[in-house]
């Protein structure tokens, strides 16, 4: 994908003539990208987008598979993830921003390029190294023949006990005991007796689930009401993101003798994020895990909450901020000037670092909780359904500002950010995160964390048995 922005970005006849020197209201008069082009953009946006999917979603499972499960470095190793992904952000909004401003836009996909080649030779040459879990089967698959089932034995009477439950002691890495939540799905696990009334197992996967597969199930049903909790605070990042670029477009952007591009503003929350991460994980997990006795310092859900609150913190310090640069804008009389306004861009900052916290809490913690409450044959599933929350924030964010626009009659119609409403739509989104922290906390009260019984198989040399020990954790 990379390569192919490359070349499109390097040859002139693959994109339509550069449109500058325009004003805003004469940029109708530039050519558009034919259909060839605007077909070789597209599909090398969609090729990144689908490898990035994978990465993003195989990744975090992949470092956390080399921990044991009750390694405490485990949970650091999450942090670090994001501080790695910090440093990767903070790298692609300055030093490509800075080649994409300078040297063009061919150079600094380049460099994408390159640095995505590298990185697949550097994963190459550990290969030999990593503890690479397998799953058994498809884990999508193994849902659906739960439900499946679970409709065909719809009639049947609900199991009084466990015991009537179908479970094969050796077909999963980890046996789930029974719940009480969504007890239909129960059916699926139905042991069969024939007309003597002996039990008959010897039933495919489409016949009969074992418990821990039903379980499984209900842990992935159990975790969808908190991702759904978390999208609209990837709303508001992706309304934060898009506004405080526009914002600073027409604000003092000179920090420090030197002028910071509007595309490069992202990194305020990022440097906030490279500082805090470390402080987190070296100084107030290892304080919390001596007071709460959780490896984690708290827990997973604990950990999203407080990014929630820091997010809708971060939205009502944002509409404060607006209100004082639109006051500064009537005050100097540039409502309608192009000129940056006597403010400075580090005003922006307030509302950015709040957020960057925000998202180091809920980032990492919505990763760690699903991967931690995954099954063991879904930790990849659990991790890709978590990034869902940021895509479905991502496209929520449109509808909501169409949402707005026509029942606000226009808050943000005109192209003039002075004379819009910005800081209403700030406020709005921060009295809607009070109402969606409220659900989460609805959710997170609801969310029962899973059980496990884990059996360790160890070999005994001398006697060349092998020796099964089942611990409840």
């Amino acid at each position: 994908g990379y390569a192919a922005l490359t070349v499109q970005a390097h040859f002139d006849k693959l994109r339509p003539p550069p449109c500058q020197g325009l004003a805003i209201s004469q940029t109708t008069q530039c050519h558009a990208a034919d259909s060839g082009q605007a077909a070789i953009l597209f599909t090398s946006l969609y090729l990144v987008a689908f490898g990035t999917s994978g990465v993003k979603a195989a990744l975090p499972s992949l470092g956390a598979d080399q921990f044991d499960e009750r390694d405490p470095k485990r949970s650091s190793f999450f942090n670090w993830f994001l501080l790695s992904f910090t440093v990767g952000a903070i790298i692609g909004v300055t030093f490509i921003v800075w080649i994409s401003t300078n040297q063009g836009w061919d150079w600094a996909f380049g460099v994408c390029t390159v640095a995505v080649l590298v990185s697949i030779m550097v994963l190459s040459m550990g290969k030999s190294l990593y503890r690479n879990n397998v799953p058994k089967g498809s884990p999508l698959l193994r849902i659906i023949q739960v439900f499946l089932v679970a409709i065909r034995n719809r009639k049947l009477p609900q199991p009084g006990i466990e015991d009537e439950l179908h479970e094969v002691a050796g077909v999963h890495n980890e046996i789930l005991p029974r719940t009480d939540q969504f007890r239909f799905l129960d059916r699926a696990a139905i042991e069969h007796t024939s007309d003597d009334g002996s039990t008959s197992v010897n039933l495919g996967p489409w016949r009969i689930c074992t418990v821990t597969q039903v379980e499984e199930t209900k842990i992935i049903i159990r975790m969808l009401p908190i991702i759904l909790s978390t999208v609209f605070m990837n709303t508001c990042l992706a309304q934060l993101q898009t506004f405080t670029v526009q914002q600073s477009t027409t604000m003092n952007t000179h920090v420090l003798g030197i002028k910071m591009p509007g595309s490069s503003i992202p990194v305020i929350p990022l440097v906030f994020m490279f500082i805090f991460i470390p402080i987190y994980d070296c100084i107030f997990v290892p304080i919390a895990r001596k007071i709460t006795g959780i490896p984690t310092g708290i827990r997973y859900l604990q950990r999203i909450g407080v990014g929630l609150v820091l997010s809708t913190i971060s939205m009502a310090v944002a509409g404060v901020v607006e209100t004082r640069r639109k006051s500064v804008a009537r005050e100097h009389g540039m409502v309608d000037s192009l000129q940056p306004l006597p403010m400075n861009v580090l005003w922006l900052g307030y509302q950015y670092s709040i957020f960057g916290l925000a998202d180091m809490f809920t980032f990492v913690g919505l990763i760690q909780f699903f991967y931690e409450e995954s099954s063991a044959g879904m930790k990849s599933l659990g991790t890709a359904i978590s990034w869902c929350s940021s895509a479905f924030g991502y496209y929520l964010s449109s509808v909501v500002v169409d949402v707005v626009n026509k029942v606000s009659g226009g808050w943000l119609d005109n192209n003039n950010l002075n004379r819009d409403k910005l800081d209403y739509f700030y406020w709005l989104l921060a009295g809607m995160s009070v109402v969606n922290f409220s659900v989460y906390l609805v959710c997170a009260s609801w969310y029962r964390y899973k059980k496990v019984e884990v059996i360790y198989k160890e070999e005994n040399h001398a006697e060349g048995k092998q020796v099964e020990m089942l611990n409840a954790v």
